[in-house]
């Protein structure tokens, strides 16, 4: 089932996010607490990220300002300071909290492109974006549901970027946040404790990152789009079933 689970994150990280929705859950329902079986997503997810990040290397639309390596900058940064958070804060919390930050992930996958539309902010300085996203990156360290996507419509929202050609640097960008993230995760969280489940999730996720990346560029965007979105809505309300049965 893990194993399945990470095919499945892998795919949906790399067509267009929510794939730490399945991956977390499949964690959960083996009976692994949440702060562990997150920080372990983070970990298994790392990978898969990164092989999707590789394929699309060369298709990678970077802004004039800030530029790739600041963007990349802010997001590690961002990310380790995320994944200090998860550490440092009782687990009690992130148990309360699981639940809410996946139904707002679901509403920004869900709406994000129209309030995108909607909030147009101009043309801020390279100061604003590398700000936006150093605050996103602390999110995706912390927990990461939809990290992706955030980023895509703050950029969209700020940038002339065109989204139809920005999944590349958000791969990118989500690989920098999952790496700081993971690092820290491998060595100050109890990822190490269940092998078997790192592994599985682990491989599972390469193998889907790897054909996620090559599948998105032959299904329609409203296929990949629904597909996410479906995964992230079911996820969200398994995760309020369990928090208040």
């Amino acid at each position: 089932m893990i194993l399945l689970a990470g095919v499945a994150a892998g795919a949906l990280n790399a067509v267009g996010g929510g794939g730490s929705f399945v991956a977390l859950s499949a964690l959960v329902a083996t009976g692994m607490p949440p702060v562990t079986a997150n920080a372990t997503t983070t970990v298994a997810l790392l990978p898969g990220n990164a092989t999707s990040a590789w394929v699309y290397r060369r298709e990678i639309h970077a802004f004039q300002q800030p530029s790739t390596l600041g963007l990349t900058l802010a997001s590690v940064v961002g990310g380790a300071l995320g994944a200090g958070l998860l550490l440092w804060l009782p687990s009690a919390s992130f148990d309360a909290a699981v639940p809410w930050l996946l139904a707002f992930a679901t509403i920004v996958l869900a709406f994000g492109r129209r309030l995108t539309q909607a909030i147009r902010l101009g043309t801020p300085g390279p100061a604003v974006i590398l700000a936006g996203q150093f605050v996103l990156s602390i999110y995706g360290g912390y927990f990461g549901g939809a990290v992706g996507l955030m980023m895509l419509a703050f950029w969209t929202a700020t940038t002339s970027l065109d989204p139809a050609k920005g999944n590349p640097l958000r791969v990118n960008q989500v690989a920098a946040v999952y790496l700081t993230a993971g690092v820290i995760f491998l060595f100050a969280a109890d990822v190490t404790g269940q092998p078997f489940e790192l592994v599985a999730l682990l491989v599972g996720a390469v193998v889907g990152g790897y054909a996620g990346a090559h599948l998105v560029r032959r299904l329609p965007a409203a296929v990949l789009r629904a597909l996410v979105l479906t995964t992230a809505v079911a996820m969200t309300a398994l995760f309020f079933l369990r928090a208040f049965r």
